[in-house]
């Protein structure tokens, strides 16, 4: 079970984390999970390049040794990066220690300050050990879920979600990932498009912002 619209009582057990940004322009924050890999990453590299949009991508560190050249164009083309752990690891059902670790090899790599967990869970000792680690982190959270990581969701659906809830200062949660590839696909032109026409802007996050 997931929820598209992120509740605000998750906001204020965790007001530590970052989970939207207030902005008095047009402005949408389009996030993008779990790559980079073939045929995916380059889809929505082509469909930002054709908004001239920019966008955040939160990389898992061993895709990024699997696909450097992909990771290179991500970044080549003004997006901006984040460390999304090693392995994808759960932070619930992950001790610290190795969690930890885990951030920090891919820290190497990567050298951002901007963090999403995988799957938005994390202990709170989990957030104290990294923020000890990199005292600049920033832990980046979403307040708009697409869902299209649901097979089981049409993409027509994941579409109306996305645009029923995603307003100036979301930061709106996608994935670069097979799994996620029909829904995404289909729903994150589409969404450009409309977003656009409405007059709205696409940034990526620069952790400056949240300082």
């Amino acid at each position: 079970m997931y929820l598209v619209k992120t509740p605000w009582l998750l906001k204020k057990l965790y007001p530590e984390l970052i989970w939207n940004v207030n902005q008095s322009n047009r402005c949408i924050y389009l996030t993008f999970d779990d790559g980079p890999i073939p045929i995916v990453t380059p889809f929505v590299l082509n469909i930002l390049k054709q908004y001239e949009a920019k966008g955040t991508f939160f990389c898992i560190g061993d895709n990024v040794g699997k696909h450097p050249d992909i990771f290179e164009q991500v970044v080549k083309d003004g997006h901006a990066i984040g460390n999304h752990t090693y392995n994808h690891l759960k932070g619930w059902k992950t001790d610290n220690k190795t969690y930890l670790d885990n951030f920090l090899l891919t820290d190497k790599l990567l050298d951002t300050d901007l963090f999403r967990p995988p799957y938005g869970r994390i202990k709170k000792q989990q957030v104290k050990d990294l923020k000890a680690a990199r005292p600049n982190v920033k832990i980046i959270m979403w307040n708009v879920l697409s869902g299209d990581f649901d097979i089981n969701l049409k993409p027509e659906d994941c579409l109306k979600n996305v645009l029923k809830h995603t307003q100036a200062g979301s930061v709106v949660v996608f994935h670069d990932s097979l799994k996620a590839f029909d829904r995404l696909e289909y729903v994150l032109p589409r969404a450009m498009e409309i977003w656009s026409k409405a007059g709205y802007s696409f940034n990526a996050l620069i952790p400056k912002e949240f300082i």
